[in-house]
């Protein structure tokens, strides 16, 4: 005869999973970041992989590992590249005394400061600029972990891909929710992974591109090198381009160069500005938009976790959250009512 009931075990089973599912979590910590991003290529894949597999009748195996290839050639690669070579920019920056010097140089022409105000601001941008590398994956600094990452994304998406209808069908059937629910999970879950990277990283490319290509016209230093970090601060929506194009027009002016400075100061809040505003409320149209309350906050909550990846994973984070707190509550309300009409239609008891 056995000790403990059949809910006796099941409770028992149940904590045994939850312990052992906490051990996993915490083993899969350090890779964390490689997991979301394969949830994120796989939702962006998906699309291509179908048609491609259904469409254009091609081999599974084949396809998955096409859209591999293109996504590491032309996003995957290209984002390590620009990051290395602004890991480079910045420590080069950082050793160049003389550059401090003129810069601080041509700040005390527009704002006169002390020698204690003079030594703080020093400090700050060589601050900045360590806090900014580290922020920076770079492939000489780190080609083991990347590499790595890499690779076990690489993986998990093929396997995604090449299941994709075992796989989603397990997501409906484990999922904490009603069908109707995770259908809805599921399609909310990409319209925000697509307005959040697609979307919010088509914006970050015009920006950068359109900064950039101003600083070469007007004959600013590294139009490149400032074009790839106006790129990734255009993530966020409170900072953006001017926090780079507002300070280097301030110092054109201080040096002399009015028609350059004022020039970089009215193309930037006439045109790259507004940029943002006209491509968001045409993504918005096509497959909705993340408020920047929840863009701002999901940044300074992803970039202690992820770095610069945190840009784009932290408001992803925070949206899938919010996502889940909405579904939760429309189950409860569905609940709610039915349990209502239960309580009606039964006859009281006497």
């Amino acid at each position: 005869m056995s000790l403990f009931t059949y809910k006796q075990r099941n409770i028992i089973n149940l904590v045994i999973i939850i312990a052992l599912g906490c051990i996993i979590a915490y083993s899969l910590q350090g890779i964390f970041g490689s997991i979301l991003s394969t949830l994120v290529l796989f939702t962006i894949l998906r699309p291509g992989f179908i048609y491609l597999v259904e469409d254009k009748k091609l081999n599974r195996s084949f396809s998955a590992i096409l859209l591999l290839f293109i996504s590491v050639v032309l996003i995957i690669l290209p984002f390590y590249g620009l990051s290395t070579m602004v890991i480079e920019k910045i420590n080069e920056l950082q050793s160049d005394h003389i550059y401090f010097k003129n810069l601080l140089f041509k700040l005390k022409q527009l704002v006169p400061v002390g020698t204690e105000s003079q030594q703080l601001i020093e400090e700050g941008l060589r601050k900045a600029g360590t806090w900014a590398t580290e922020l920076f994956p770079s492939l000489i600094s780190g080609a083991f972990n990347i590499v790595l990452g890499l690779l076990l994304m690489c993986f998990l998406v093929y396997f995604m891909l090449v299941e994709r209808e075992r796989f989603e069908n397990a997501l409906i059937k484990y999922a904490p929710f009603r069908t109707q629910n995770a259908y809805r999970f599921a399609e909310e879950m990409r319209n925000t992974t697509y307005a959040n990277v697609l979307g919010q990283g088509f914006i970050a490319l015009v920006q950068g591109s359109l900064l950039s290509l101003s600083f070469f016209v007007l004959g600013f230093n590294d139009p490149v090198f400032w074009g790839v970090i106006t790129a990734f601060i255009s993530f966020v929506p409170v900072l953006g381009p001017p926090v780079i194009f507002v300070p280097a027009a301030l110092l054109q002016i201080a040096g002399g160069n009015n028609f350059g400075g004022w020039a970089m100061l009215i193309f930037g809040f006439v045109v790259i500005i507004n940029i943002d505003n006209v491509i968001r409320f045409v993504i918005a149209k096509k497959v909705g938009n993340i408020h920047p309350i929840i863009t701002v906050i999901g940044v300074v909550i992803g970039i202690p976790l992820f770095g610069i990846l945190g840009l784009v994973f932290g408001p992803l984070l925070l949206s899938y959250f919010i996502l889940l707190i909405k579904i939760y509550e429309t189950s409860a309300m569905a609940s709610e009512r039915l349990e209502r009409i239960k309580t009606i239609s039964e006859p009281d008891e006497l």
